[in-house]
């Protein structure tokens, strides 16, 4: 969701997360702002996120390699939507 007040997880929305992001949707910059975010949450280099798929839509699938963080700890007692 571009355009948000700050980026921050939102919450589950079936099997994916919802992401707010706070950059606008022009020129790839939420994108961007969705990957250095990804990044810090998953502890990993920027260099190490990867957007696979939906560059262009609001569904975007994203590869994150070498994280020692667990996905499941960010969804624990985060709603579903």
């Amino acid at each position: 969701m571009p355009g948000a007040k700050r980026t921050a997880l939102q919450g589950l929305h079936g099997d994916a997360l919802k992401i707010r992001v706070a950059a606008p949707p022009v020129d790839g910059a939420a994108n961007e702002a969705l990957k250095k975010f990804l990044a810090q949450t998953f502890k990993v280099p920027l260099r190490n996120v990867e957007l696979i798929s939906g560059a262009s839509s609001r569904n975007k699938r994203f590869s994150i390699q070498d994280s020692i963080v667990d996905p499941f700890s960010l969804i624990a007692g985060i709603p579903s939507l």
